[in-house]
């Protein structure tokens, strides 16, 4: 029995129709997904799976609602984001595993059925904002303190002040980098 065997979901001995699955991810979960490289190390999320059966396809229909746990991408400390997504996956049987698209799979019609563990892990990955930080000044003051001591300054700025929190981090509008002033000037033009 494999460690993601929960996962599992017969298709070929299911009868037309709907039927319906629940998730609970846990951080049981997100410990045995963790392949090392994985950014969730924690949450505490409900999924419910809406399958329906027809005679040539497969539609799964997943709603998922919870917290996870992420690192900071400014002070690397956990921070719970909320997950509240809906996906669609379209599964047919083939002759070998093959994924079509983002929502289309080809499962082995001899194997029958498919493990859902990865893709609840994609789809909650997706859900999530590429920036993932703290709401200003709510940082690690440790971590904040040493990001301003190796913090790039621009040659036009002559003082040697500290950034006061890690609220000033976030507006980088007012930092120049000088080998990219010259294309300030250059033209754009639109067809």
């Amino acid at each position: 029995m494999g460690k993601f065997s929960l996962y599992n979901i017969p298709l070929r001995s299911l009868s037309e129709g709907k039927h319906e699955f629940g998730y609970d991810l846990d951080n049981k979960y997100f410990a045995l997904i963790d392949d090392g490289t994985a950014d969730i190390k924690k949450g505490d999320l409900k999924v419910a799976l809406s399958l329906k059966k027809t005679s040539v396809t497969f539609e799964l229909n997943f709603e998922t609602k919870g917290t996870v746990h992420v690192p900071c991408d400014r002070c690397l400390d956990d921070i719970g984001m909320e997950v509240d997504t809906k996906n669609k996956l379209i599964v047919k049987f083939g002759k070998e595993y093959s994924e079509e698209s983002d929502e289309i799979v080809i499962i082995p019609e001899d194997d029958g059925e498919i493990n859902i563990a990865w893709f609840l892990y994609e789809f909650i990955v997706l859900s999530l904002p590429t920036k993932r930080v703290h709401p200003a000044g709510t940082c690690n003051k440790a971590m904040s303190s040493k990001l301003n001591k190796h913090r790039a300054k621009s040659s036009d700025d002559d003082s040697d002040d500290e950034l006061d929190d890690d609220a000033d981090l976030e507006d980088d509008s007012s930092f120049s980098d000088p080998r990219w002033d010259s294309l300030k000037d250059v033209s754009v033009d639109e067809d």
